[in-house]
């Protein structure tokens, strides 16, 4: 790892999205949005939807959407495992409006608590989508 760099890995159930040296990464926790520098405290926090955003030479390098997950930082590593991740250019806004709407139908559907927070989730991940592809 080169100096002043924090190691960081993205890992999604299909596969491993990102490995590599970074100057910074952003992470959307749960309660914010969070910078990991090297030499960063340890932390674990669970992920809401929105964007990974990595940082290389003082610009954005990657931008990544994770639908939710857990994030586990040490002061040399950054490793996310996401539910449900791909590259912000990958979103494809016709297929995740629909996604919103089949979610919005769900809740409508949805007989019980559980069914309606299923639903509720699943348009909260299909708006945070939109929004990230712009």
């Amino acid at each position: 790892m080169a100096e002043g760099k924090v190691a960081f890995e993205l890992v999604s159930p299909e596969r491993l999205l990102l490995s590599e040296d970074v100057d910074m990464v952003v992470v959307p926790g749960e309660e914010g949005d969070f910078g990991v520098l090297t030499r960063h405290a340890p932390l674990i926090s669970t992920l809401r939807p929105g964007v990974i955003q990595v940082h290389n030479g003082g610009t954005v390098t990657e931008r990544i959407f994770v639908a939710g997950g857990f994030a586990e930082v040490t002061p040399a590593r950054c490793t996310v495992l996401a539910e449900e991740a791909l590259p912000v250019g990958e979103i494809n806004r016709a297929a995740t409006e629909q996604r919103l709407a089949d979610a919005k139908d769900d809740l409508l559907d949805a007989k019980d608590a559980a069914g309606k927070a299923v639903a509720e989730r699943q348009i909260k991940v299909a708006e945070e989508m939109l929004k990230a592809a712009g």
